[in-house]
């Protein structure tokens, strides 16, 4: 029997899901069959009609509360959490304000702590459990300069991921998708121009930058039943991750 996932008759809410690596990653669970229901601050004009939206600041828990509440209230379920709200300008680490480090760390791990809480209450009711996937990114293993604050909330979700994926079971599974270099409408503001997208992408061992709907097969996956075993894991979607400098650099016979 041939393997698939159908999300039909199930609810699932992406976080940041109107634009870049959060509408990717709805498309998949639309394409799975998901009702699908996405979040931000400002909601753009050209979102799918099937999709349910809500203008929230996630950073406020309340609101975080009261929005996973509504949707239940209107669907009387949720299945699928994914926190992918996230992100962060750049910033010198030596100057940056105590203001602009609370509001990265608010908007890349708190606002997935207050999502998670109020999912998990619903989901430990419901006959099936429920999923969460956390969106983690590399900058939370490596060192991560202009975004220190952004690699140390992501760092924290990691550790929040692995504790909730064990606290939370049964009923509930929460995994990480720790995430690299993606391709998004906005790619160009990191990158350059088309020949600036091309050069990065060949730094990577796999030879290209990920596009969304890659991050969001590896969270389908982990929603599904196919992952009914994992829990408290991180999937790196990173496409092999970073090539080892010292191996671009020519021998050179030092007389030792």
């Amino acid at each position: 029997m041939a393997l698939t996932i159908d999300f039909s008759g199930r609810v699932a809410l992406i976080t940041g899901g109107t634009k870049g690596v959060g509408r990717g990653i709805a498309r998949r669970y639309a394409d799975a069959g998901a009702t699908v229901v996405v979040c931000a601050r400002n909601l753009p004009d050209d979102l799918p009609a099937d999709w349910t939206a809500f203008a929230v600041d996630l950073r406020e828990p309340d609101e975080a509360s009261g929005m996973i509440d509504a949707i239940v209230e209107r669907f009387g379920r949720l299945d699928m959490l994914v926190n992918n709200a996230g992100g962060s300008p750049p910033s010198d680490t030596s100057t940056a304000s105590a203001n602009f480090a609370q509001k990265i760390v608010a908007v890349n791990l708190f606002s997935a702590m207050w999502c998670s809480q109020a999912a998990n209450r619903h989901m430990q009711n419901q006959a099936e459990g429920g999923s969460i996937v956390n969106i983690g990114s590399v900058s939370a293993e490596r060192p991560a300069p202009t975004v220190a604050a952004y690699g140390a909330a992501k760092a924290g979700l990691a550790n929040y991921t692995r504790t909730t994926g064990q606290e939370w079971l049964p009923k509930v599974r929460v995994n990480l998708v720790t995430v690299g270099m993606v391709r998004t409408e906005l790619a160009h503001l990191h990158y350059g121009d088309e020949e600036g997208v091309r050069r990065t992408g060949a730094q990577i061992p796999i030879g290209r930058l990920a596009w969304p709907e890659e991050i969001g097969d590896a969270c389908v996956y982990l929603s599904s039943s196919l992952a009914s075993y994992v829990s408290g894991a991180t999937i790196e979607v990173h496409g092999g991750g970073d090539w080892p400098p010292f191996l671009d650099t020519p021998f050179r016979d030092t007389g030792r």
